[in-house]
């Protein structure tokens, strides 16, 4: 996969876990910064639907991940960073208090 699409999945995946609904080619290239056109956008979108990385609910509609486009966004695109000393204290508190 190529880095436009890589971040152009980056960005669908982020931006439909914030909203909850299907991404479109116009909100992707404002997000993401990119100098392409929206069509262009929306071509890069089919080849990720055709690997089956995204889906389009209907024809009018943007684009969402899939369980696969997930997966890949977990795998190779998502940044994990350690936690903060404030943050471990407080999830091993919560983990005290369920055990």
């Amino acid at each position: 996969m190529d880095k436009r699409k890589k971040q152009l999945l980056k960005t669908l995946v982020r931006e439909h876990i914030a909203t909850g609904v299907p991404v479109g080619s116009n909100l992707l290239v404002s997000k993401t910064g990119l100098d392409v056109s929206p069509a262009t956008v929306r071509n890069d979108m089919s080849d990720l639907e055709e690997h089956g990385l995204l889906y389009q609910p209907h024809t009018s509609a943007g684009r969402v991940p899939t369980k696969v486009g997930y997966q890949f966004y977990v795998d190779n695109l998502m940044h994990v960073h350690p936690l903060n000393n404030n943050a471990e204290r407080a999830l091993k508190a919560i983990r005290k208090e369920y055990k």
